[in-house]
């Protein structure tokens, strides 16, 4: 079924507006989000539309019963919140077929509109006569521990169940309980997650292997900590997206960083910025413009799908130049092109979402990933500082980050050498126009460590819904991907009982 996403301009004024309150924090703080879908595309819903659409989609909601710590034993850890978890039977062949389970991993945010937007699942359910499962992570939507989200967050003693260990550990209590629940004990279980959730796919299985036997690990940019890549890495695909979009509009956007601060500098040049660039509030500072433009451009890269390619829209209209052939004039014609000349640009309301306030935290614990810009793109010099980043995660919690936590607990330094050794069955899935990418699994580790990547692809393009529309390279790739995963059902099935059943 072809989906009708919304207009690309509104979208990405609800994404700047999201994601504006990640500069209101720290600059330090400031990465572009990890999401299948930007933001902006999960919070355009009311509630009575995604009920309905929940409804069509045949899905029951179930909640578990959680143990608030899974790794010590004293008295509090013992509490239990309740975890959503969504199941949709339309197309499971049942317990007696040992039809497979997916379980799409939840990750910065509520699971209500995953079901919706991550597609992979529902088309390709009827084929495998799968049951689908989506498991929110804990402290996001309903999932949240000590009664309300004020308690959860209240202070570094409450938040600090609140990491990734502990969510796939959760993970694997509810797909145990769904499968005794079910009286499945012979249903193969595949994990799918993408971007922070599709590390978690690819964590799990390595930790987990016991429960799943495969991982859809899809823009999982699981090297991306402790420098195993450069900090550059994103912002260098950013400005290779826009260099092969058009020579001409990566030479604009190189030089309108100078050219702001230059006009700022001025006597009365903030509020000439303001006026050319129809702030929605006038400006304090030029960084306040220069930080959107950045996100502006991140946002269009990351997320640059077909048939809309925001990246292709910004430099037409940059090269078009409608307003004006200097260089500001050029810079704003790229930003009415991708946001309409409707609304005010730049600076507007603020919107703290729960999505924003949990990453943050994620990100001053264990999820540090050192993106930062060095002097090689089209962008002005903004290299992470691991010491200031820990000065501002421990004003605002108490604690400081652990930068090598991820690599010590899951792995990532040598990884082929690693994973060739211990791991199986995972597919790493890339699109090398998503920034991400750079910090993802791009070759083939072993035969059944499979790197599936697309030169055209964005952010998590191949688990998103199919579209008649859709490339024939993402056509493949999907099934490049759906053949493997039957490959593993095979395997699994000659080893239990001696026959290929699938």
């Amino acid at each position: 079924m072809e989906h009708h996403p919304m207009s690309f301009k509104w979208l990405l004024f609800i994404f700047l507006m999201y994601y504006s309150t990640h500069l209101t924090v720290s600059h330090s703080l400031k990465i572009p989000r990890l999401s299948p879908i930007a933001e902006f595309e999960t919070t355009l819903h009311d509630s009575a539309s995604l009920v309905a659409t929940l409804d069509t989609q045949n899905l029951t909601t179930f909640y578990y019963n959680q143990v608030l710590d899974h790794f010590n034993y004293r008295p509090e850890s013992y509490e239990t919140f309740q975890q959503r978890y969504l199941i949709n039977f339309k197309y499971w062949g049942g317990a007696n077929s040992s039809a497979p389970i997916f379980v799409y991993l939840g990750a910065e945010s509520s699971i209500d509109g995953s079901p919706q937007y991550i597609g992979f699942l529902t088309d390709n359910a009827a084929s495998f006569n799968a049951l689908l499962v989506y498991i929110e992570h804990r402290y996001y939507g309903k999932s949240v521990p000590f009664g309300s989200r004020e308690e959860a967050l209240k202070n570094a003693s409450t938040i600090g169940y609140f990491n990734s260990a502990q969510a796939i550990a959760d993970y694997a209590k509810v797909i145990i309980h769904v499968k005794k629940t079910l009286d499945a004990p012979n249903s193969p279980v595949i994990v799918i997650g993408g971007s922070y959730g599709g590390m978690l796919a690819s964590w799990f299985r390595l930790k987990y292997p016991h429960l799943a036997i495969g991982a859809l690990a899809s823009s999982a940019p699981i090297l991306y900590f402790d420098n195993i890549t450069p900090q550059d890495g994103y912002y260098s695909v950013v400005t290779r997206d826009f260099k092969e979009a058009s020579e001409t509009c990566y030479q604009s956007i190189s030089q309108s960083w100078s050219e702001i601060d230059r006009v700022a500098s001025q006597p009365n040049g903030l509020s000439t910025l303001s006026q050319r660039f129809n702030t929605c509030r006038p400006l304090n500072d030029s960084s306040e413009l220069k930080d959107y433009l950045v996100l502006l451009y991140a946002a269009s890269a990351q997320y640059n799908k077909p048939p809309i390619y925001p990246v292709n829209v910004i430099c037409d209209g940059i090269d078009k130049a409608s307003f004006g052939s200097d260089i500001l004039s050029k810079i704003y014609a790229g930003l009415v092109a991708v946001r309409g000349n409707t609304t005010c640009k730049v600076n507007g309301l603020r919107i703290e979402s729960e999505t924003a306030v949990g990453w943050r935290w994620q990100r001053c614990s264990e999820m540090v990933i050192p993106i930062g810009i060095v002097n090689n793109s089209m962008f002005q010099a903004d290299p992470f500082n691991l010491t200031s980043f820990a000065k501002t995660c421990k004003e605002l919690y108490g604690v400081s980050p652990r930068p090598h936590w991820v690599t010590t607990y899951y792995g990532g330094h040598n990884i082929e050498l690693v994973l060739h050794k211990f791991g199986s069955n995972i597919i790493f899935s890339n699109g090398l126009r998503d920034p991400y990418s750079s910090g993802g699994v791009l070759n083939n580790i072993s035969d059944t460590l499979v790197a599936v990547a697309t030169v055209n692809g964005s952010h998590c393009l191949d688990i998103l819904g199919a579209l008649e529309s859709d490339p024939e390279w993402l056509v493949e790739q999907r099934k490049k991907e759906v053949d493997i995963m039957k490959g593993w059902i095979t395997q699994y099935f000659v080893a239990l009982n001696g026959t290929s059943k699938f």
